[in-house]
């Protein structure tokens, strides 16, 4: 991907009519991809009995008319199968490749997801709408009857996605590591000052700590001293009181 990342350069250098030149040139061939995987399920998922046994049960629900001719409730469920996983697949594509986007996507997924299904219910109504009278018109068979109308449903869904997509898609990755490079320096402030208030609160503590510490053994000093004082005068009382007991027995002897 070394040369379309090179080709994306040289477009935006040459200004934003380019850039969306090239941008257009991109969605075709997504577009395309997009197309492959809906036309391989169309002719894939019909395979599967139980989807292949609903194709004669007609299906009729709010705008959606599917009749027995059309493909019934197995050509509805095997076309919107198909138009879901294809568009799943166009979207992670074209933000990556089509407009190198960084775009959020929980913001932008679901606002597609909307998008894409007002389409679905569109394409879901055109589609067997086209085949039903493309057959009973008797221009084409069932076969290709269902992958002509999908040809023009994809076509309309083409022209549509395409405005839409560079709305949503409109942040490059570009703009987005430029945002990031501007935070990193906020950031690096930020921790920087938090660093230098810890270092101070550190110092603070220790400060605080060591002249506790100098009470604490002043404190415990002066009560040795008092203790020592105490002790010492106790002691002497106590000698001169026993001097005196002693000094009283030997008058009393005498």
């Amino acid at each position: 991907m070394g040369k379309l990342n090179q080709i994306d350069k040289a477009a935006d250098s040459k200004g934003s009519a380019v850039t969306t030149i090239w941008q257009f040139v991109k969605f075709i061939f997504v577009s395309l991809l997009a197309m492959i995987v809906q036309f391989a399920l169309l002719n894939i998922l019909p395979l599967i009995p139980a989807i292949k046994a609903q194709y004669d049960t007609p299906f009729a629900w709010w705008v959606f008319v599917s009749t027995v001719a059309a493909g019934g409730l197995g050509y509805f469920i095997v076309n919107n199968t198909a138009n879901i996983i294809a568009q799943i697949v166009a979207f992670f594509v074209n933000r990556e490749k089509t407009f190198n986007s960084s775009a959020n996507i929980a913001v932008t997924l679901p606002i597609y997801i909307v998008f894409t299904i007002a389409l679905i219910c569109f394409s879901a109504w055109l589609n067997p709408t086209l085949k039903d009278l493309f057959v009973s018109k008797g221009w084409m068979e069932d076969a290709l009857a269902s992958n002509a109308s999908t040809m023009i449903c994809s076509a309309v869904q083409f022209f549509l996605y395409f405005p839409v997509d560079k709305i949503l898609f409109h942040k490059k990755k570009e703009e987005a590591v430029e945002e990031a490079a501007d935070v990193i320096p906020a950031a690096e402030e930020i921790a920087q000052e938090v660093t230098e208030k810890a270092e101070a609160v550190e110092e603070t503590a220790e400060a605080v700590a060591e002249e506790v510490e100098e009470e604490a053994e002043a404190v415990a000093q002066t009560a040795e001293e008092t203790i020592d004082a105490v002790a010492q005068t106790v002691t002497e009382e106590t000698e001169a009181a026993a001097q005196a007991v002693e000094d009283a027995a030997d008058d009393i002897t005498e």
